[in-house]
């Protein structure tokens, strides 16, 4: 059906898909093997990848992987948070067509570079009327299909993101809500790092709790304007589907990840892990 959205509706969903204008969620970690949560005031889901524990007992450094959701709305205090970190990189996975010209001032406080992973059309102007115009099956099939493009059509974008790994970088990456992009972004990491497939999938899906605060303000205000919750949840949250369909194309087009990485992407996962990871955890060392 042919629908029409009012400037100040597009306005609003701009904000809310961006995450302009919401407050990020006070986090703690709740599993034994995890990255750790870092709290800022306007950004969500943000983590420091760090202590998570590899297949062969090894930790990944503390300090040098980050993931987020959009950074650009951060507080002063949250700069100030994000400069101590001390980033050569902030890598930002979205189009121009997703941003707000007010992003420009936090881009020009960091070493910010842009390498957009275009799945579908994911600007505001293209969601909600898609949204509007769906029901909850149509809305979960359209994210199973962006992630089964993942590796096929932006091997270039995440072979630059691993490069950077490859390259001892210290660095923050992000998307929207650093869920999608960022999240299958950080399974080809983490699996370049040797972490087993069930802690990593498990990492992907900590996104809904992470982002809990800020989809439910978003349901709210998308429900405002028309959009079912039921119809917005496939968007707003990640799902096993979701990622189970990535892997399996890495699995039955590739030959399974370590192929894909090595082989599609060509990255040097000795050198990443020799970058990013620690001695063998004590508690996982062999006793004598």
């Amino acid at each position: 059906m042919g629908l029409s959205l009012s400037r100040t509706s597009l306005v609003t969903a701009t904000a809310l898909l961006t995450a302009a204008s919401v407050p990020a969620q006070a986090q703690t970690s709740s599993a034994l093997n995890s990255d750790q949560p870092i709290p800022l005031e306007r950004v969500q889901n943000t983590r420091d990848l760090g202590g998570l524990i590899t297949e062969d007992g090894r930790r990944i450094l503390p300090g040098r992987l980050y993931r987020s959701g959009n950074p650009a709305f951060a507080t002063p205090a949250d700069v100030a948070r994000l400069q101590a970190l001390h980033l050569d990189v902030v890598l930002d996975f979205r189009a121009d067509s997703e941003k707000m010209p007010a992003e420009q001032a936090f881009a020009a406080l960091f070493p910010w570079q842009a390498d957009p992973v275009l799945a579908g059309n994911l600007s505001p102007a293209a969601i909600v009327p898609m949204l509007m115009r769906s029901t909850p099956a149509q809305m979960h099939q359209f994210m199973v299909e962006l992630y089964r493009e993942f590796p096929v059509a932006y091997q270039a974008q995440f072979t630059r993101f691993l490069k950077l790994a490859e390259s001892d970088k210290t660095m923050l990456y992000h998307c929207t809500a650093g869920k999608d992009r960022t999240g299958f972004a950080t399974v080809l990491l983490l699996s370049a790092l040797g972490v087993d497939r069930a802690t990593v999938i498990a990492n992907y899906l900590e996104s809904n709790r992470y982002n809990a605060a800020g989809n439910a303000q978003a349901t709210a205000q998308l429900h405002k304007i028309g959009v079912a919750p039921e119809v917005a949840e496939p968007l707003l949250a990640v799902d096993p589907d979701y990622i189970g369909a990535a892997m399996e194309v890495i699995d039955q087009r590739y030959g399974g990840m370590q192929h894909y990485l090595v082989d599609v992407l060509h990255i040097d996962i000795e050198q990443i892990r020799s970058n990013y990871l620690g001695p063998v955890a004590v508690s996982n060392a062999v006793q004598p």
